[in-house]
């Protein structure tokens, strides 16, 4: 997950209070005196001469104008994070000095320049620090943070297997997010095969919709967090971050209101994408769905072999949710 600051000078109030409605991850401050104005309207990271983390200590600020404020940026120490502005904005700069460190954030004035900075080199900056004092522009920059946090290639699988099993521990997943229909979570019984298991937004007539929530599966099964790692949905507590996909591999970050296990009736079900087979547990209940191509989502009681839903592929292995170089053989 990226972060997201805005820099605020001088001190607007109006500026901040937009910032923390936005989902800004810090507020700088290079004011003295104004990082408890900023404490007292919501808990957040103030960044300023006289708080903690410590602008030109623990955060370090460079103009760069040529090589020698480059070369003066990647000489920091790995502790230190680093925000670089430019006085002419371009890309080159940007990309030498990310190769050359990892907490490494750029000063953007619009959405535009953020959406840039986040892709360079693929893995792009560690955070974009906002300088505006049009509140509309930080809730544009908001925007561009949430929908940019991560796309996978989805792929089309076709089912091979349907098998009732008997009771198990599934994991209800209720987010703090309103999920939208084509979207849901991925998991599986491996890294290497997961299944996009559809929200809950969808009524029918026994049950109204609950949009917030994906019926995930058994508590085994991996889960896709940030930062391209996995969990094991019995780990996942409130306040967890996790990984919520629409149907053309869009990610996004929401956050675990609630993590609700119950014992129910199980059903293993079983695909193949190539020469490549990956399987999930699910609940066995008519509100559980799968998300097919074009995002409509499909009842696990419907759905039968030869049907072809949404899935993600990768290479096996991983280490405490890791994902690492290894031989793995998962069934």
């Amino acid at each position: 997950m990226k972060d997201f600051w805005v820099w605020v000078e001088p001190y607007d109030k109006k500026i901040v209070t937009t910032a923390l409605e936005s989902g800004a991850t810090a507020i700088i401050v290079p004011e003295e005196g104004k990082a408890q104005e900023v404490e007292k309207l919501g808990r957040i990271t103030v960044i300023a001469p006289d708080s903690e983390p410590k602008l030109g200590k623990d955060v370090a600020y460079v103009l760069i104008k040529g090589k020698e404020e480059e070369e003066l940026a990647a000489s920091y120490p790995p502790n230190v994070k680093v925000i670089v502005e430019t006085t002419d904005w371009t890309v080159i700069p940007l990309e030498n000095l990310i190769a050359q460190r990892e907490e490494l954030y750029a000063v953007v004035k619009n959405a535009h320049e953020a959406e840039v900075a986040l892709q360079t080199l693929e893995k792009g900056v560690r955070g974009v620090v906002l300088k505006t004092s049009d509140i509309n522009e930080i809730k544009r920059v908001a925007k561009v943070m949430e929908e940019g946090e991560e796309k996978l290639n989805l792929v089309t699988v076709k089912i091979t297997k349907i098998l009732p099993l008997g009771l198990g521990d599934r994991v209800c997943v209720d987010t703090v997010s309103l999920l939208n229909k084509g979207e849901g979570m991925l998991v599986g019984n491996s890294s290497a095969g997961m299944f996009l298991v559809h929200a809950e937004t969808e009524e029918n007539p026994y049950v109204a919709a609950r949009p917030f929530r994906v019926n995930a599966g058994a508590v085994h099964m991996y889960i896709r967090v940030p930062d391209n790692k996995t969990k094991y949905l019995c780990e996942l507590n409130a306040g967890d971050r996790v990984m919520a996909y629409d149907h053309t591999g869009k990610g996004r970050v929401v956050y675990v209101g609630r993590s609700k296990v119950e014992r129910r009736p199980m059903l293993l079900i079983e695909a193949r994408y190539e020469n490549k087979k990956l399987s999930c547990i699910l609940q066995n209940a008519e509100t559980i769905r799968l998300t097919k191509p074009n995002g409509t989502p499909i009842s696990v009681a419907q759905i039968k072999e030869g049907d072809e839903v949404l899935g993600y592929i990768e290479e096996a292995g991983r280490h405490f949710g890791m994902k690492v170089e290894e031989s793995i053989i998962e069934k």
